[in-house]
């Protein structure tokens, strides 16, 4: 039972929605030449109020984050994110960074759909998570028929050092449905969710489920928004969450 009891505390460690980067990972090569800056803007309205280990409440915490990519090849890309962050009573501060390389099937496949596969190391204060070097494997397909999109992400996620090390990987399914109401503006529903250790889900009671309604608005030629409000479907994680993801094109045209 104590064991049992552990892998539920340790599991609650990873399964909390990140709150840096809250978004769906598409099928978006970059050639050679073309790089895209993202300003992550989330802020946490209902989150948890105690802390939990090293790791502080999350509740009215606002988090920003600074994400470069850089095109290699057609598919291959590269990614850096900046984390900071701002809890109740402190300033703005440095909670971490991340690298991502990313890999794209090539068009030329001939594939009924796309299909990509990112890596991403996360190298993160205690205060932000117990487990402070992370690894997560997410897989990509995206299909569209017409006005609609549809993107699933299917992550499997391991700490490299802290109290989750034991558990293996864990399981992060996560998806997009869009539809492109005009040239400029696509509505969407997204879904986040943590179903804990693959060798051991855990009760749907203590999984993370989040609801994400938003849209995704070109403001401009290069310039893209993405907003949403999430609600968390149970009590593990973040219970309400506003997202903003403002996305900036440059150089080479993709």
């Amino acid at each position: 039972m104590r064991a049992l009891v552990l892998l539920f505390v340790c599991a609650a460690a990873l399964c909390a929605q990140d709150p840096f980067e809250i978004v769906i990972f598409e099928y978006e090569p970059l050639p050679l030449g073309a790089y895209t800056y993202e300003t992550h803007l989330n802020y946490v309205l209902a989150g948890t109020k105690e802390p939990d280990g090293s790791v502080a409440p999350t509740q009215h915490q606002f988090h920003f984050s600074s994400e470069w990519t850089m095109g290699l090849t057609d598919q291959l890309r590269a990614g850096f994110v900046l984390l900071t962050a701002h809890r109740p009573g402190n300033s703005l501060e440095y909670a971490g960074f991340r690298l991502l390389p990313h890999f794209y099937a090539p068009r030329s496949w001939g594939l009924p759909v796309n299909l990509g596969l990112v890596a991403e190391f996360s190298f993160e204060r205690p205060q932000y998570d117990e487990n402070t070097r992370t690894l997560e494997l997410r897989g990509i397909v995206e299909k569209h028929i017409g006005r609609l999109q549809l993107d699933g992400n299917l992550a499997f996620a391991r700490a490299l050092r802290g109290p989750g090390m034991s558990n293996g990987w864990g399981l992060e399914p996560s998806g997009r449905i869009g539809w492109r109401l005009t040239r400029k503006l696509t509505p969407s529903v997204e879904y986040y969710g943590f179903l804990g250790p693959v060798s051991h889900l855990l009760p749907a009671g203590r999984q993370s489920q989040l609801i994400l309604p938003g849209a995704d608005w070109e403001l401009k030629e290069h310039v893209k928004w993405s907003f949403g409000a999430g609600v968390g479907l149970t009590d593990v994680g973040s219970r309400f969450i506003l997202k903003s993801r403002f996305e900036f094109e440059f150089g080479k045209e993709h």
